[in-house]
Order: C-alpha cells, then structure tokens, then sequence
C-alpha cells in the first residue's frame, strides 16, 4: 500500500511541475490571416475637360503669280490664343484609354509679309488678320505606369479642323515704276481640314474619381483662306487665290478627368486572431 502511495504522489508531482512549466512558457501568437492586395484599376467611361494656350506657326502664304514672278514670305506667324475644350472618353485598362473632344481655339492675331520681284515690278503685300478654329478629335494614350499617383503618358489623335480667317486684310506697295499703294479687304471664310496630333503629359489622381493633367500636344491644322476681296475703292473685286499653308501649334493644357464609375477605395478586411 505504501508503494502505491508513493506512486501516486510522484505521478502528481510531476503534473503539477508539467502544467507550471506549460503556464511560464509565452503564448505565441497565431500568424495574421492573408489581407488581399487592392483591386487593380479597371476600364470605365470618363468625362473630361481641358484649357491652355496655343503657340501657332504656318508654312507660307500662297497666292497664284503672273509667269516670271518670284515671292518670300516673311515673318509669318500668329499670336498666343487660348483653348477650350471638353470631351468623354472610355478607359480600357490600366494602362490605355481613348477619347473624343471638342475644342475651340480662339483668335490668334495673323501677321506677315510677301515680297514680291518679277519683269520691271517690286512689291510688298503686308498681311493682317486673325485665326480661329474648332477642332474634333478622336485621341488613344498609353499610361507608362503610375509612381507617387503620377502617371506619365503618351498618345496621338486624328479629326478635323475648321480653321476661319476673320478680318484679312493685304495692304500693298508696288513700283512698277512708280510708287504705287492699294490696300484689299477679305471677307471672312472658314473651311475644313484634315488634322492630326501627338500629345505627351503627366496625370496626378487626386482621388479614385478625379485626375489632373499637364500636357503638351503638338497640333497639325492643315490650310485656311480668306473670303472673296474687295479693293479700297471698289475698282475690283473676286475670288482670291491666298490660302495659308501648313498650320501648326504647340499647345500648353491644364485638364481634369472624371471617372464616371472609379472603383470604391480600398478597405482592408480586418485581421482575426484565436483567442
């Protein structure tokens, strides 16, 4: 009997020591359960909007000349003219998009001058006028991949111009011999044109919906022409020949997007853990 005693207490005492160590030993902690990643980006329909200011350049003035007469243009050009422009467009992935705008350039001031050297003949037609368009577009850009929530990107559209000349007017000097002074007025006259462009730019998404952007686009207009002229003092009057050759712009444009359905923000399921 005194050994099973004995037995008993030892095989207690041990219990006790065992449950004493297990109770001094940490508690680990169970690893956390898996957070999944944010939602990648997906396509959807966007509204946007655009306004900046054009640096415009054209080619030439040309205008049909007698046999045997030769012309340079000089200093041809147009003053800085600001742009509006609005559009919607539809975004694919993550990393390209395509879009339509509207866009109106407003008045830029025309200048510029041909002389003009041919048989006994030397002159000079001094041009003003101004310069206006309304441009549609259909544009695709490629986002190069987004760092801090800015994106650079690149793209290039296609569309058409209307390009109208308002208030043409050529004021000549000619001696022939003599000195000679003649001044025609243009009536107004726009026209369509094909018209091309290559955009680059950066876009920050200040929230899941709304997107800035900073852009440079340059802008291939095509021809513009004034109206039938008018002599200062009615002695003739028609049709004309002076079309303005190779209109181009490099344009500076602040716009902002929004996404019509963006994602909702992310919100990471909280971690559970065993008690």
């Amino acid at each position: 009997m005194r050994s099973v005693k004995s037995l008993l207490a030892a095989s207690a005492a041990t219990l006790i020591s065992s449950m004493a160590f297990a109770a001094d030993m940490p508690i680990a902690a169970p690893p956390p359960m898996y957070a999944p990643p944010p939602p990648a980006d997906f396509g959807g329909w966007y509204l946007r909007g655009d306004i900046g200011m054009t640096n415009q350049r054209a080619k030439s003035i040309d205008a049909a000349l007698p046999a045997g007469y030769q012309k340079t243009t000089e200093g041809l050009g147009f003053d800085s003219s600001p742009l509006f422009g609005l559009g919607v467009g539809y975004r694919f992935n993550n990393w390209f998009r395509a879009d339509l705008i509207g866009q109106y350039r407003g008045k830029a001031t025309l200048h510029g001058a041909d002389n003009v050297i041919g048989p006994g003949f030397v002159g000079s037609n001094n041009y003003s006028g101004s310069k206006s368009e309304w441009v549609v577009m259909a544009n695709a850009y490629v986002d190069l991949g987004t760092w801090w929530c800015i994106t650079p990107f690149i793209g290039a559209g296609v569309g058409g111009s209307y390009n109208k000349i308002s208030g043409f007017r050529d004021d000549g000097v000619s001696y022939s011999p003599g000195l000679n002074n003649s001044v025609a007025y243009f009536a107004d006259s726009g026209k369509w044109n094909f018209a091309w462009a290559a955009h680059a730019g950066l876009a920050y998404k200040v929230n899941p919906g709304f997107t800035v952007e900073l852009a440079y686009s340059y802008m291939n207009l095509g021809d513009a022409a004034p109206g039938n002229y008018r002599l200062f003092d009615n002695s003739a009057s028609g049709p004309t020949s002076i079309k303005i050759k190779d209109i181009t712009s490099h344009d500076i444009k602040l716009g902002v997007r929004w996404d019509l359905n963006s994602p909702p923000a992310y919100m990471p399921p909280p971690l559970v853990t065993k008690g």
